[in-house]
């Protein structure tokens, strides 16, 4: 079992280090967060499918499909992504609106 977690905290080390350098910084201020505060929630299905968002190079045009500006590829259309935009109008929006960032 410890073997499992060491695992499991190593990957989640890889996505969250993903998630936090983007490259383009409203990104990095929804995914970054999501990873911190959801992806210990995530089944391994669950951050197979957030890795392979994360591994997509455009991060404008990631961003516009977290924020509904863009149609979402069906392939990342997922429970992620929806886990993702609750995450976006629910706590990146009010630390914005807070004046954060």
């Amino acid at each position: 079992m410890a073997d499992i977690d060491a695992r499991l905290k190593q990957r989640l080390g890889r996505i969250t280090f993903r998630a936090w350098r983007r490259g383009f910084r409203e990104a990095d201020l929804v995914l970054g967060p999501f990873v911190d505060q959801v992806g210990p929630t995530l089944d391994a299905g669950e951050l197979d499918c957030l890795e392979y968002l994360l591994a997509e190079d455009d991060d404008h045009r990631l961003y516009a499909w977290i924020i509904g500006t863009e149609p979402t590829p069906e392939v990342h259309e997922t429970p992620v992504m929806a886990k993702i935009r609750v995450f976006m109008r629910d706590h990146v929006a009010s630390a914005v609106a807070e004046g954060a960032g």
